[in-house]
């Protein structure tokens, strides 16, 4: 039996957290990375909660790859504070930080029930939707992925000013994981027909308009889009969830601290190279929807195998237009050191979450292929 739920309130379009003022909220935290803090535009929020006369006060010790300590902190916060509503204001760092503190609030206060509002200023993670947080661990250079519906916001404000700032080079890494957040949910094992409709067009938008953000990002219209196309990419793989590209960036970031969009960058066309069978001539399942994805964005010939490769070479083109590299030891990292972490990173991937819903099934070995390919080259 399958199930699809949409658990939070969404709010989009250029100016869309004036909705605060409809928010009767007693005492608010608001969570931010310091950025936020120092350019100023936290005020958008802020200024809101004074006019309204809303007591709030700030946690802003948010630092990209959020770790344990870091969410201890905040929920310390909360705890002093005792807020009715927590506001997340900021990138997927931000987001999963306020998500994680949340809940361990909650739970140490069953009595006090705590909305939670995110407001994402980038356009990749879709955990303003999502029951997903990514919280790093640095005593054993890893990334848990926490998975709980009691973490899915209750509001999402999808305000593309936000956005408008965002360098050339962010969107293009954070917009590379709307792209691969698509493509995991369509082929997961969980994936159903609600799942893949949010996929498919989120998958459309993304391979449309992301060139055009990344050359021109002031443009209000696309930023929109692309925001847009990350919240419903998020809605896809909250339900659906993800696969072995999401699991593999999760251990190579928290060992090497690879910004997450450029790990999925170099993993994505091994990973669908993995999944599709291109190089063992298997036909299967995720063969099939990787082309089916393929034929929704353009790309076509006559196989579905050759239509994969399109849609590989399509992907790899598009890394390259943007300037991610593609391998890791174009990032600085030692050929050597790297090979010496791919037991330990293959094994971590191996027990992490995402893994559980890949279209096919993987053992340690073959996921240290895929970390020798990014190394040493592939497809």
């Amino acid at each position: 039996m399958g199930s699809f739920k949409m658990a939070t309130k969404i709010y989009s379009g250029s100016q869309a957290t004036a909705c605060l003022k409809e928010c009767h909220y007693q005492r608010v935290l608001v969570i931010c990375d310091p950025f936020m803090l120092i350019s100023g535009m936290v005020k958008k929020v802020t200024n809101l909660l004074s006019e309204a006369s809303i007591p709030y006060q700030l946690f802003s010790e948010i630092i990209p790859d959020p770790t344990i300590e870091v969410v201890t902190k905040g929920v310390a916060y909360a705890a002093a504070f005792q807020p009715d509503a927590i506001i997340a204001l900021g990138g997927g760092s931000a987001l999963d930080t306020a998500k994680a503190v949340r809940q361990i609030y909650q739970q140490a206060t069953e009595d006090i029930a705590v909305q939670l509002v995110c407001i994402p200023t980038t356009s990749g993670t879709g955990s303003e939707v999502t029951s997903f947080a990514v919280i790093s661990d640095p005593s054993v250079n890893g990334k848990y992925a926490l998975v709980d519906d009691a973490m899915i916001p209750d509001i999402a404000i999808l305000d593309p000013d936000f956005t408008l700032t965002v360098p050339s080079n962010v969107t293009a890494d954070t917009g590379i994981d709307v792209l691969t957040h698509t493509l995991e949910a369509y082929v997961s094992t969980e994936a159903t027909d609600f799942t893949d409709a949010c996929a498919e067009k989120a998958m459309r938008m993304i391979w449309q308009d992301l060139p055009k953000v990344v050359a021109k990002g002031e443009n209000r219209e696309l930023r929109e889009k692309v925001h847009n196309a990350s919240c419903l990419a998020g809605m896809a793989f909250s339900e659906a969830s993800l696969g072995i590209c999401h699991s593999l960036a999760h251990a190579l970031g928290g060992r090497f601290h690879i910004p997450h969009g450029q790990a999925n960058a170099l993993l994505l066309p091994h990973v669908i190279g993995f999944n599709a069978g291109i190089e063992t001539n298997e036909d299967s399942l995720a063969l099939c929807k990787y082309a089916e994805a393929a034929k929704l964005l353009g790309i076509r010939s006559m196989t579905d195998r050759a239509t994969v490769n399109l849609l590989i070479a399509g992907i790899q083109k598009m890394t390259r237009t943007f300037g991610i590299p593609k391998l890791v030891t174009e990032l600085g990292i030692a050929e050597a050191e790297f090979v010496k972490a791919i037991p330990e990173m293959a094994a971590a991937a191996l027990k992490d979450k995402c893994t559980l819903t890949n279209p096919r099934k993987v053992t340690e070995a073959n996921l240290a292929d895929i970390y020798s390919r990014i190394c040493r080259g592939g497809y």
